[in-house]
């Protein structure tokens, strides 16, 4: 009788998409096409003219975060290959964007006030029949995509997603969004897309062995050397068990950064995945994903940046989530792509949208999503939502990287939703411009002045301490600071006792103490019971 495998606990399983690391924005037909030229291309193009300038900037830890290739040796024959298959597999996208770039123009010329009806005729041919032309109150021209024919188009092509196999065995890694997945000895790529049920059947494997050759059974042909690499990835050894949680308390466990897990005996919530593995040695003690329930109820997702929506975390949990919970956004427009279209799209049935104000209620819980403003560099962005969880009539408030711009929106708000018993802030308050993330998207110039002062920035002090006098929380935590070592090759963030944001949040929590609040920064792994009765 053949033995029974389990997958290593610290495998990886990493989506890519033309071997750069997968994030929603390579997903969604319009931002990928945007971020394909204006991301891909130009880091590749740059890489290429000089080497040595990426490998020096990469050494300035004022670079961290750029757009610069991060290898310990010269690959510019291997980026000369990606980009050559760039212009081959990629060549819709690549079309996609410079009709994109052409449109905004025309309508940046042609659309002055007048009906638009008559300038569908200068669309370019290939948006023909997926776009509107519109106009805002104000007059300004614009445009949106019916994105689900986009999805449906030409334009989204699976067979650019891949998963790349890998042991890790330490925290560092170089910034995703600029560092494509090259080949290595230790890597084994498969050309699977997202929807693929080997990537459910894999993740199982964490917990429940099987036979090696029936997982084997369900990949293609494998050469030798890549059969060998594909069988390492496997042991005998059992997996940490689970322990369910059956107690009658509360259970908050924080996972770094923004990923945290609601639990009661009877409900799960998980909210932002993101989450790291078991069985290699790191510098912060952190939960793992062994720690997460067989079953999880609800997955929360607060926004639409890559550090919020890790398909990293989420694909290997698609097995066990039984609903996914997301922003309500699909107006159409570029900036802002539909999230449950986007997570439809690559396997995941069971996704639910919320709006503002509205209530999603199962046993003696509920899910109310919660105005989020700010944190996206004034751009019209309807991803986004806080929520406010009521457990057993205790009260948690995950405002994420919310930016509080107008106290008087969360005083009204307190009107509704009352008091709460905890609040979740994130205080990154400098942020990167908006160029930094969504520079791939604008097309008309933008001054760097302008870009400066449009930034990717959450609460500062006195933002944060609105939120603390307006619901008279008993318990503040600040998370979503990115400093774990797992999360910096996502939110390329380091701090020191002097960066903004950590006297900023100091400031914050010492206030919170003063007045008996109990407040804390957390950073690795931190649990606490709540008591249903307190």
């Amino acid at each position: 009788m053949e033995s029974l495998v389990f997958l290593k606990p610290n495998v990886v399983i990493e989506p890519l998409i033309e071997r750069w690391y997968a994030w929603s924005h390579l997903i969604s037909p319009g931002t990928a096409a945007m971020n394909v030229v204006k991301r891909h291309v130009e880091i590749m193009n740059s890489y290429l003219e000089s080497p040595e300038l990426h490998d020096e900037a990469i050494k300035n830890p004022k670079m961290l975060g750029g757009p610069f290739m991060d290898y310990k040796e010269n690959r510019s024959e291997d980026i000369k290959k990606l980009l050559e298959s760039t212009f081959l597999n990629q060549k819709e996208l690549l079309t996609l964007s410079f009709a994109i770039r052409k449109l905004v123009l025309m309508l940046n010329k042609e659309a002055k006030g007048q009906s638009l009806e008559s300038l569908y005729e200068n669309v370019p041919e290939i948006l023909k029949g997926y776009v509107e032309l519109i106009y805002d109150l104000n007059g300004n021209p614009s445009f949106r995509f019916f994105e689900h024919l986009l999805y449906k188009s030409k334009f989204y092509n699976k067979n650019t997603q891949s998963i790349a196999l890998w042991i890790t065995n330490n925290d560092s890694r170089p910034f995703c969004l600029s560092t494509p997945r090259l080949e290595e000895n230790d890597v084994l790529h498969l050309n699977i897309p997202f929807d693929d049920e080997f990537i459910d059947e894999l993740s199982k494997m964490k917990r429940t062995p099987r036979p090696y050759n029936e997982i084997r059974e369900m990949l293609g042909d494998l050469n030798e050397v890549e059969e060998s690499l594909f069988k390492s990835f496997f042991t005998e050894v059992p997996s940490v068990p689970y322990a369910k949680y059956e107690g009658n308390n509360i259970r908050m466990r924080y996972f770094g950064h923004a990923c945290i897990l609601i639990e009661t005996k009877d409900i799960s919530i998980l909210v932002d995945p993101l989450i790291s593995y078991y069985g290699y040695q790191s510098s912060v003690e952190h939960f793992s994903d062994y720690e997460l329930p067989e079953v999880i109820d609800y997955v929360l997702i607060t926004h639409n940046h890559q550090d919020h929506i890790l398909l990293e975390t989420l694909l290997p949990l698609r097995h066990k989530v039984k609903n996914i919970i997301v922003p309500r956004s699909g107006g159409g427009h570029l900036q802002d792509p539909c999230l449950k279209l986007m997570f439809n799209n690559i396997g995941f049935n069971n996704v639910i949208e919320i709006e503002e104000f509205s209530t999603i209620s199962f046993s003696d819980c509920s899910i109310t999503g919660v105005p989020f403003t700010g944190e996206h560099s004034d751009l019209d962005i309807k991803a986004k939502i806080c929520y406010h969880v009521d457990i057993a009539d205790f009260s948690l408030l995950f405002v994420a990287d919310s930016r509080i711009l107008e106290k008087k929106l969360y005083e009204h708000t307190q009107k509704l939703i009352g008091n709460v018993d905890v609040v979740f802030l994130g205080m990154e308050c400098d942020g990167a411009p908006l160029t930094w993330l969504y520079g791939p998207l604008v097309v008309n110039e933008l001054s760097k002045e302008h870009d400066q002062s449009r930034r990717l920035a959450g609460s500062d002090f006195n933002r944060g301490i609105n939120l603390v006098n307006i619901f008279n929380p008993s318990e503040i935590y600040v998370y979503a600071m990115g400093q774990e070592p797992w999360c910096e090759f996502i939110s390329s963030i380091k701090y020191t006792d002097e960066s903004n944001p950590i006297v900023q949040s100091n400031h914050l929590i010492n206030e919170c103490i003063s007045r008996g609040i109990i407040a804390e920064r957390l950073f690795g792994e931190k649990e606490i019971l709540y008591n249903k009765k307190k």
